[in-house]
């Protein structure tokens, strides 16, 4: 049986005794609802521009592709180096390069090719914050209290989604695409200031020099049966079942006849479902490979439900549910790959964690563009959702022919 002060400690609230994660979360609140800011407005421009679904799984494929290229070797450079530093480096640039696109867009002058190089420029920016980001929280709270940081850092970020893109649509239909930007610029200043008001971290010795270190990692997860299952799940997750936002412009746009307002609604209707499954996560589940099997698997149902929804009150109910699902297999996997992992080799796991999980969208994001142009965005939705379910019942039926016993003691 549970003790009170067990309980306390597996609650997701139980972070926020301490200082330094009031502050962290804190800044991270205004840069989550800044970054569904730029995503509900970036997407629109976009399809503004082109008028083309492809054209914005081409964005997301250029923003998300350098980590597919880079994302073991920025995982080293977090084991090496100070993450509060590349976290600051980061921000900073992330707001540059924001308020670059804000005056372009402000003034008329922006092109689909100068939104290709931005989010390129973006995506090599997130493939080195990424990885220090991740593995960052587990030096801001002690490791018995991470798993609930990670849910409630999951269910901030999917609350600021119900803001975010409510403000993305006001600005949107009011002031124009370009003050969305500008907006987002603006709010990197509270996460800095987060950052540097931090004090008394817990930070990780710096990973030696080791030869073929990136080989290394990926023979450290291969070794490691659940952690490497669960990776894939997360790769497969990342490549098509998340990449339905270039379904859900179509979406509004093509079968509920809508507008950027639409969008957002969709986007407020994930994210409702969302809170609930972060806040789920973090409430005392087992770390269980099984669970995040089936988490997998309920949100490919869900969303191949919603592909197959017959009206729009039926379609916002299937998002609730997909919302939900999705964030308690995010949270779960998150939090469970870094506790099955040790401390030393967090950045670089890490960076293949992410890898896997956005590498995959230069591949996924344009193909269910092309799909959803072709066919219309039913069959996106219905290809996105299949996807995840097929992984997540192919590896409950390896592990429940060929390793059994991981699953039941996973």
């Amino acid at each position: 049986m549970l003790t009170a002060d067990a309980s306390r400690a597996d609650s997701p609230f139980a972070a926020l005794r301490g200082r330094n994660y009031r502050i962290y979360l804190s800044g991270q609140s205004l840069a989550n609802t800044g970054s569904w800011i730029q995503s509900i407005a970036q997407d629109w421009l976009v399809l503004h521009l082109t008028g083309s679904s492809t054209a914005v799984g081409i964005t997301m494929a250029l923003q998300y592709g350098p980590i597919l290229l880079l994302g073991a070797h920025t995982g080293l450079i977090a084991d090496r180096f100070p993450k509060r530093r590349i976290l600051l480096a980061t921000q900073m640039a992330n707001a540059i390069l924001t308020a670059c696109l804000a005056v372009l867009t402000i003034r008329g002058m922006i092109t689909v090719s100068e939104v290709y190089a931005f989010a390129l420029t973006v995506g090599l920016v997130f493939a080195v914050d990424s990885p220090a980001r991740q593995s960052f929280i587990s030096e801001v709270v002690p490791n018995h209290k991470l798993r609930g940081a990670i849910s409630l850092n999951a269910a901030v970020f999917q609350a600021t989604r119900l803001v975010g893109p409510a403000i993305a649509g006001l600005l949107i239909s009011t002031v124009g695409t370009g003050w969305a930007f500008a907006i987002n610029a603006s709010l990197y200043v509270g996460p800095t200031i987060g950052l540097l008001r931090l004090r008394g971290l817990t930070p990780r010795p710096p990973a030696p020099r080791q030869p073929r270190a990136i080989r290394g990692a990926v023979e450290y997860v291969l070794a490691r049966p659940r952690v490497a299952w669960t990776i894939l799940l997360v790769g497969t997750m990342g490549s098509f079942g998340l990449n339905f936002p270039v379904v859900l412009t179509a979406m509004a746009k093509s079968t509920f006849h809508g507008n950027a307002s639409t969008y957002g609604i969709f986007n407020i209707a994930v994210a409702i479902g969302s809170v609930g499954g972060a806040l789920l996560a973090g409430s005392g589940l087992p770390n269980r490979l099984r669970l995040i099997v089936f988490a997998c698997a309920g949100f490919g149902l869900a969303e191949s439900l919603a592909a197959l929804a017959p009206d729009y009150t039926s379609f916002l109910v299937v998002l609730v549910a997909m919302g939900m699902v999705n964030l308690a297999f995010q949270a779960m996997a998150n939090a469970s790959v870094q506790l099955w992992i040790d401390p030393a080799m967090r950045g670089r796991v890490m960076g293949l964690y992410m890898l896997v999980f956005v590498g995959g969208t230069p591949i996924g994001a344009p193909t269910v563009g092309a799909i959803t142009n072709a066919y219309g965005p039913r069959v996106g939705m219905l290809i996105c959702g299949l996807f995840p379910l097929v992984a997540a019942t192919s590896v409950a039926f390896v592990h429940r022919r060929a390793a059994r016993p991981v699953l039941r003691s996973a």
